[in-house]
Protein backbone atom coordinates (compact mmCIF):
# COMPACT_ATOMS: atom_id res chain seq x y z
CA UNK A 1 0.00 0.00 0.00
CA UNK A 2 2.73 2.09 0.06
CA UNK A 3 4.50 1.75 -3.21
CA UNK A 4 5.87 4.98 -4.43
CA UNK A 5 4.64 5.90 -8.10
CA UNK A 6 7.59 5.96 -10.64
CA UNK A 7 7.24 9.51 -11.76
CA UNK A 8 8.50 12.71 -10.19
CA UNK A 9 7.60 15.37 -12.06
CA UNK A 10 4.55 16.23 -14.59
CA UNK A 11 4.50 15.63 -18.07
CA UNK A 12 5.91 18.60 -20.02
CA UNK A 13 4.82 19.74 -23.43
CA UNK A 14 5.71 22.40 -25.74
CA UNK A 15 3.33 22.67 -28.20
CA UNK A 16 -0.25 24.30 -28.07
CA UNK A 17 -2.80 22.01 -26.44
CA UNK A 18 -4.35 19.52 -29.50
CA UNK A 19 -7.79 20.89 -28.70
CA UNK A 20 -6.73 24.16 -30.31
CA UNK A 21 -5.92 23.04 -33.47
CA UNK A 22 -9.32 20.97 -33.51
CA UNK A 23 -11.21 24.13 -32.80
CA UNK A 24 -9.14 26.03 -35.11
CA UNK A 25 -10.62 23.87 -38.20
CA UNK A 26 -14.35 24.11 -36.88
CA UNK A 27 -13.84 27.95 -35.65
CA UNK A 28 -14.59 27.48 -32.15
CA UNK A 29 -11.43 28.94 -30.85
CA UNK A 30 -12.48 30.62 -27.83
CA UNK A 31 -14.70 30.19 -25.02
CA UNK A 32 -17.03 32.12 -22.77
CA UNK A 33 -18.81 30.05 -20.65
CA UNK A 34 -21.18 27.89 -22.02
CA UNK A 35 -24.31 29.13 -21.08
CA UNK A 36 -26.45 25.81 -22.59
CA UNK A 37 -28.85 25.98 -20.31
CA UNK A 38 -30.84 28.94 -21.98
CA UNK A 39 -28.54 29.91 -24.13
CA UNK A 40 -26.01 32.40 -24.73
CA UNK A 41 -28.98 35.41 -25.14
CA UNK A 42 -29.90 35.08 -21.44
CA UNK A 43 -26.55 34.76 -19.64
CA UNK A 44 -28.24 35.90 -15.82
CA UNK A 45 -31.43 33.32 -16.81
CA UNK A 46 -28.36 30.01 -16.73
CA UNK A 47 -26.76 31.91 -13.73
CA UNK A 48 -29.97 31.66 -11.47
CA UNK A 49 -30.85 28.69 -12.77
CA UNK A 50 -26.82 27.62 -11.86
CA UNK A 51 -27.39 29.00 -8.24
CA UNK A 52 -31.08 26.67 -7.84
CA UNK A 53 -28.99 23.31 -8.87
CA UNK A 54 -26.22 24.50 -6.47
CA UNK A 55 -28.59 24.57 -3.14
CA UNK A 56 -28.11 20.72 -2.17
CA UNK A 57 -24.24 20.51 -2.32
CA UNK A 58 -24.77 23.40 0.38
CA UNK A 59 -20.97 24.67 -0.46
CA UNK A 60 -21.52 28.11 -2.71
CA UNK A 61 -19.78 26.70 -5.85
CA UNK A 62 -21.62 27.64 -9.18
CA UNK A 63 -20.69 30.78 -10.14
CA UNK A 64 -17.40 30.23 -8.94
CA UNK A 65 -16.99 27.37 -11.12
CA UNK A 66 -18.05 28.49 -14.10
CA UNK A 67 -15.14 31.50 -14.00
CA UNK A 68 -12.65 28.72 -13.56
CA UNK A 69 -13.76 26.45 -15.75
CA UNK A 70 -13.25 29.15 -18.29
CA UNK A 71 -9.84 29.08 -17.61
CA UNK A 72 -9.67 25.38 -17.62
CA UNK A 73 -11.10 25.06 -21.64
CA UNK A 74 -8.22 28.35 -22.65
CA UNK A 75 -5.40 27.27 -20.69
CA UNK A 76 -5.87 23.31 -20.34
CA UNK A 77 -2.70 22.20 -19.19
CA UNK A 78 -1.20 26.09 -18.87
CA UNK A 79 0.41 25.61 -14.77
CA UNK A 80 -0.57 28.16 -12.25
CA UNK A 81 -3.50 29.42 -15.14
CA UNK A 82 -5.52 25.83 -15.69
CA UNK A 83 -7.77 25.32 -12.21
CA UNK A 84 -7.69 21.50 -12.67
CA UNK A 85 -3.82 20.79 -12.55
CA UNK A 86 -2.72 19.50 -9.33
CA UNK A 87 -0.02 21.23 -7.89
CA UNK A 88 3.33 19.97 -6.97
CA UNK A 89 2.67 20.07 -2.94
CA UNK A 90 -0.22 17.23 -4.09
CA UNK A 91 1.75 15.68 -6.43
CA UNK A 92 4.50 15.27 -4.04
CA UNK A 93 2.47 14.58 -1.11
CA UNK A 94 0.45 11.97 -2.69
CA UNK A 95 2.19 9.67 -4.66
CA UNK A 96 1.97 6.17 -2.97
CA UNK A 97 -0.61 3.94 -3.64
CA UNK A 98 -2.44 4.66 -0.09
CA UNK A 99 -1.80 8.62 -0.65
CA UNK A 100 -3.69 8.36 -4.18
CA UNK A 101 -6.90 6.92 -2.05
CA UNK A 102 -6.59 9.93 0.24
CA UNK A 103 -5.86 12.40 -2.69
CA UNK A 104 -9.26 11.24 -4.55
CA UNK A 105 -11.04 11.05 -0.78
CA UNK A 106 -10.11 14.80 -0.52
CA UNK A 107 -10.19 15.80 -4.18
CA UNK A 108 -13.52 17.89 -3.40
CA UNK A 109 -11.68 19.99 -1.10
CA UNK A 110 -8.51 20.26 -3.81
CA UNK A 111 -11.39 21.25 -6.27
CA UNK A 112 -12.41 24.14 -4.50
CA UNK A 113 -9.72 25.15 -2.72
CA UNK A 114 -6.61 24.95 -5.35
CA UNK A 115 -8.04 27.68 -7.83
CA UNK A 116 -8.45 29.92 -5.26
CA UNK A 117 -4.45 29.35 -4.25
CA UNK A 118 -3.01 29.33 -7.32
CA UNK A 119 -5.18 31.65 -9.44
CA UNK A 120 -7.14 33.81 -7.12
CA UNK A 121 -9.43 36.10 -8.58
CA UNK A 122 -11.59 39.18 -7.04
CA UNK A 123 -15.06 37.86 -6.42
CA UNK A 124 -17.47 38.78 -8.43
CA UNK A 125 -21.11 40.58 -7.52
CA UNK A 126 -22.62 36.90 -8.52
CA UNK A 127 -20.70 35.23 -6.55
CA UNK A 128 -21.10 37.33 -4.11
CA UNK A 129 -25.02 36.73 -4.39
CA UNK A 130 -24.35 33.21 -4.78
CA UNK A 131 -22.82 32.83 -1.48
CA UNK A 132 -25.79 35.10 0.35
CA UNK A 133 -28.32 32.76 -1.36
CA UNK A 134 -26.16 28.86 -0.25
CA UNK A 135 -26.07 30.61 3.49
CA UNK A 136 -29.97 31.31 3.50
CA UNK A 137 -30.78 27.70 2.01
CA UNK A 138 -28.01 25.84 4.40
CA UNK A 139 -29.44 27.83 7.71
CA UNK A 140 -33.12 26.59 6.39
CA UNK A 141 -32.37 23.47 6.48
CA UNK A 142 -30.40 23.37 10.01
CA UNK A 143 -33.53 25.40 11.19
CA UNK A 144 -36.17 22.80 10.03
CA UNK A 145 -34.64 19.64 9.66
CA UNK A 146 -31.39 19.89 12.13
CA UNK A 147 -28.07 19.55 11.68
CA UNK A 148 -27.89 15.72 10.53
CA UNK A 149 -29.74 16.60 7.42
CA UNK A 150 -27.12 18.99 6.84
CA UNK A 151 -24.45 17.24 7.13
CA UNK A 152 -26.06 14.12 4.73
CA UNK A 153 -26.45 16.93 2.20
CA UNK A 154 -22.95 18.06 2.29
CA UNK A 155 -21.65 14.50 3.33
CA UNK A 156 -23.66 12.91 -0.50
CA UNK A 157 -21.95 15.69 -2.22
CA UNK A 158 -17.94 15.33 -0.99
CA UNK A 159 -18.73 11.61 -1.79
CA UNK A 160 -20.30 12.03 -4.96
CA UNK A 161 -16.62 13.80 -6.27
CA UNK A 162 -13.99 11.61 -4.14
CA UNK A 163 -14.01 8.10 -3.71
CA UNK A 164 -17.46 7.40 -5.79
CA UNK A 165 -17.24 5.27 -9.27
CA UNK A 166 -18.92 8.37 -10.75
CA UNK A 167 -15.69 10.60 -9.72
CA UNK A 168 -13.78 8.54 -12.25
CA UNK A 169 -14.51 11.30 -14.84
CA UNK A 170 -12.17 13.55 -13.04
CA UNK A 171 -9.72 11.05 -13.49
CA UNK A 172 -10.87 10.05 -16.90
CA UNK A 173 -10.42 13.10 -18.55
CA UNK A 174 -7.03 14.26 -18.76
CA UNK A 175 -5.05 12.01 -16.67
CA UNK A 176 -2.03 10.25 -18.69
CA UNK A 177 -3.14 6.90 -19.21
CA UNK A 178 -1.03 6.66 -22.23
CA UNK A 179 1.94 8.91 -22.92
CA UNK A 180 1.54 11.85 -25.00
CA UNK A 181 -2.84 11.67 -24.98
CA UNK A 182 -3.96 14.25 -22.55
CA UNK A 183 -7.92 13.98 -22.89
CA UNK A 184 -10.07 10.86 -22.59
CA UNK A 185 -13.25 10.40 -23.62
CA UNK A 186 -15.44 7.52 -21.88
CA UNK A 187 -18.09 5.87 -23.95
CA UNK A 188 -19.56 3.85 -21.16
CA UNK A 189 -23.06 3.61 -19.71
CA UNK A 190 -22.73 5.85 -17.15
CA UNK A 191 -22.95 8.17 -19.77
CA UNK A 192 -26.86 8.17 -19.70
CA UNK A 193 -26.47 9.41 -16.12
CA UNK A 194 -24.18 11.55 -16.56
CA UNK A 195 -25.52 13.74 -18.91
CA UNK A 196 -22.57 12.59 -21.43
CA UNK A 197 -19.64 13.90 -19.62
CA UNK A 198 -17.53 10.96 -20.85
CA UNK A 199 -17.66 13.03 -24.32
CA UNK A 200 -14.79 14.61 -23.22
CA UNK A 201 -12.71 15.33 -26.26
CA UNK A 202 -16.20 16.18 -28.06
CA UNK A 203 -16.86 18.86 -25.33
CA UNK A 204 -13.43 20.40 -25.16
CA UNK A 205 -13.39 20.84 -29.10
CA UNK A 206 -17.20 22.10 -28.99
CA UNK A 207 -17.80 23.36 -25.51
CA UNK A 208 -20.94 25.22 -26.83
CA UNK A 209 -22.75 21.80 -27.83
CA UNK A 210 -25.40 20.34 -25.53
CA UNK A 211 -24.68 17.37 -23.24
CA UNK A 212 -27.73 15.70 -26.03
CA UNK A 213 -25.87 16.10 -28.80
CA UNK A 214 -22.41 15.46 -27.99
CA UNK A 215 -22.67 11.39 -29.35
CA UNK A 216 -23.94 13.16 -32.35
CA UNK A 217 -20.63 14.97 -32.70
CA UNK A 218 -18.88 11.86 -32.56
CA UNK A 219 -20.54 10.10 -35.12
CA UNK A 220 -19.94 13.07 -37.10
CA UNK A 221 -16.31 13.10 -37.38
CA UNK A 222 -15.59 9.63 -36.82
CA UNK A 223 -11.54 10.42 -37.98
CA UNK A 224 -11.10 12.63 -35.40
CA UNK A 225 -12.56 10.45 -32.45
CA UNK A 226 -12.38 6.95 -32.88
CA UNK A 227 -8.63 6.32 -33.12
CA UNK A 228 -8.05 8.43 -29.96
CA UNK A 229 -7.90 6.44 -26.58
CA UNK A 230 -10.58 6.18 -24.53
CA UNK A 231 -12.24 4.56 -21.53
CA UNK A 232 -15.12 2.16 -20.96
CA UNK A 233 -14.96 1.62 -17.47
CA UNK A 234 -14.65 4.04 -14.44
CA UNK A 235 -14.12 1.16 -12.06
CA UNK A 236 -11.22 0.32 -14.34
CA UNK A 237 -9.90 4.02 -14.43
CA UNK A 238 -9.79 4.14 -10.51
CA UNK A 239 -8.09 1.15 -9.93
CA UNK A 240 -5.80 1.96 -12.58
CA UNK A 241 -4.87 5.23 -11.03
CA UNK A 242 -4.12 3.69 -7.54
CA UNK A 243 -2.37 0.47 -8.72
CA UNK A 244 -0.08 1.65 -11.38
CA UNK A 245 3.05 3.09 -10.26
CA UNK A 246 3.07 5.43 -13.78
CA UNK A 247 -0.42 7.00 -12.99
CA UNK A 248 -0.82 9.50 -10.09
CA UNK A 249 -0.94 13.05 -9.66
CA UNK A 250 1.74 13.97 -11.87
CA UNK A 251 0.73 11.76 -14.88
CA UNK A 252 -0.79 15.01 -16.45
CA UNK A 253 0.52 17.14 -19.49
CA UNK A 254 1.54 20.44 -18.77
CA UNK A 255 2.99 23.45 -21.19
CA UNK A 256 3.58 26.90 -20.90
CA UNK A 257 1.38 30.47 -21.80
CA UNK A 258 1.87 30.74 -25.62
CA UNK A 259 0.61 33.22 -28.23
CA UNK A 260 -1.39 36.25 -27.78
CA UNK A 261 -1.90 35.56 -24.48
CA UNK A 262 1.46 35.25 -22.91
CA UNK A 263 2.91 38.19 -20.25
CA UNK A 264 6.65 38.71 -19.78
Amino acid sequence: MGQSVSRDDFEWSYNAQPHASRRIEILTIHEIGHNLAFGHARPLHNRIIGMIANLPICLPISIGFKIYHRDHHTYQGVDKLDPDLPTKVEASLFCTTFGKVVWMFLQPAFYIIRPLIVNPKPPTTLEVINTVVQLIFDALILYHFGVKCLVYLFGGAFLAMGLHPMAGHFISEHYMFQKGFETYSYYGPFNYLMFNVGYHNEHHDFPYIPFSRLPQVRKMAPEFYDNLPSHSSYMRVLYDFVMDPAIGPYARIKRKLVGLDKTD
